[in-house]
């Protein structure tokens, strides 16, 4: 198995009775589920809580907006690199249990973030600390990814994943109320980075005792089995354990297609952050709306990427029978439209100029998952985490950066034309990159 800091998958356990396998499998695949979904949605209040306290950080300790912008970017930087390399190791450990310490240990960092003075005494130490949170925060998603990929098969993985993802939305827009309550109960502004943490951890504590690594180590069928379900690729040897170097050299780093849709990822990203980060700003100079107006409206893109994200993962399994790319290529192709309204809106129409832009919010985050369930999709399921933190590595190392330094360096060069300029070749990047798996996805994912 090769050196591994946390403990390794749970054993297998003898079948249960025939009689009982529907009825546990029932009960543990909404068990495991609840647990990844409330796990993952406090990794977000450990993620996006340092932000409510950016104002606090300006105004009683003299920061600028530029020094704790990169301190902050240090979240970024080690989060991209983490979901890859932690994405490994959760390959070959328990998910229970890698989830969960995790969360504790970037709640941890968080809490001492705010109980310390020391920890928010100079931008060199927040980044540290920062860094050291993104280094935790890239344990999350790859066991989550374990879990769905062994208790969901491959024909329903797009409409769990879809619901899971909305993890993200509801962390994210949880941390403002928990921020808000901080303040109110203990009456220091430090309170917005260390009660998050204080919550987090309870719930951390709460996804232990509902998480189970495999249906195997509860006494089930390998899920293809249970649903019948098995993808053209599926081998039995498939169920055992594989070792760091078979999981990078043999199933990730050989796999073209992975690579195709880690670089789609990265035009993804630079889309979705591209529009979302420069959204007030973009309203507010070259729409003329006030700050209110465009704080609304680009409140509101996130709310849209609810009913958008879950159709996206519904349409993949249920009218593409588990293939991801067409869904892809078919919402990327509408945000371009979307962002060419948002754009060019000739007009100047403020409720088309809204529609536009919560209609690049409806699409977007499809993508964004479904990239993520086609690299499940693409290697076995013991190498499940690697393949999507490699994907992550993309999207948010390279995707993300362009996003916010790339962009901001054209606008102020070139104007508000180089930008959208920039993201419509990005739409179709990301399209270009996807539509080279759209044949050899089918033929490796048909039944047999």
């Amino acid at each position: 198995m090769g050196f591994n800091l946390f403990p390794p998958p749970a054993p297998h356990k003898p079948l249960l009775p025939e009689e009982q396998v529907n009825s546990s499998y029932w009960k543990l695949r909404l068990q495991v589920f609840a647990g990844i979904f409330l796990g993952y949605t406090a990794y977000y209040f450990v993620r996006k809580n340092f932000s409510f306290a950016i104002p606090d950080l300006i105004k009683n300790e003299g920061y600028t907006k530029g020094e704790l912008g990169f301190a902050f970017s240090a979240l970024s930087i080690a989060y991209g690199f983490s979901k890859f390399l932690m994405g490994n190791l959760s390959d070959r450990s328990n998910a229970r249990i890698f989830l969960s310490a995790g969360l504790i240990l970037s709640s941890l960092t968080m809490v001492c973030m705010g109980f310390f003075p020391f920890a928010t005494s100079s931008i060199t130490v927040m980044f540290v600390l920062l860094f050291i949170n993104g280094w935790f925060q890239g344990m999350g998603w790859p066991p989550c990814g374990r879990v769905v990929v062994h208790w969901y098969s491959v024909r329903e993985r797009g409409t769990a994943m879809s619901i899971w993802n909305l993890a993200h939305n509801v962390g994210g827009f949880l941390v403002g109320p928990l921020t808000i309550w901080a303040i109110e109960i203990f009456m220091d502004w430090q309170s917005k980075l260390y009660f998050p943490g204080m919550v987090a951890i309870v719930f951390s504590i709460i996804a232990y005792f509902l998480v189970r690594d495999t249906p195997q180590s509860c006494g089930l069928p390998p899920i293809e089995e249970y649903n019948n379900d098995y993808p053209k690729s599926y081998d039995a040897s498939q169920e055992k354990e594989f070792t760091a170097k078979e999981i990078f050299f043999k199933y990730v780093f050989n796999n073209r297609m992975l690579w195709y849709i880690a670089i789609a990822n990265a035009f993804v990203y630079l889309v979705r952050n591209g529009i979302v980060n420069w959204a007030p700003t973009f309203l507010g100079e070259a729409k003329g709306y006030t700050q209110t107006q465009a704080a609304w409206a680009s409140s509101v893109y996130e709310l849209a990427a609810i009913p958008g994200t879950i159709l996206c993962g519904v349409l993949s399994d249920r009218i593409f029978k588990g293939r991801r790319a067409p869904v892809t290529i078919i919402y990327m192709a509408l945000t371009l439209v979307f962002v060419l309204v948002y754009w060019k809106n000739p007009s100047g129409n403020q409720l088309l100029q809204n529609i536009s832009l919560w209609g690049i919010g409806f699409l977007i985050y499809g993508p964004v998952m479904l990239i993520g369930v086609q690299a499940l999709d693409l290697v076995p399921k013991k190498a499940a985490g690697t393949a999507a933190g490699l994907t992550g590595l993309f999207g948010y190392f390279i995707g993300d950066l362009m996003a916010n330094a790339a962009i901001g360096s054209l606008v102020d060069k070139y104007g508000w034309d180089a930008c959208f300029i920039a993201i419509v070749i990005a739409c179709l990047l990301a399209i270009f990159f996807t539509s080279f798996t759209w044949n050899r996805e089918k033929r490796n994912l048909a039944s047999k």
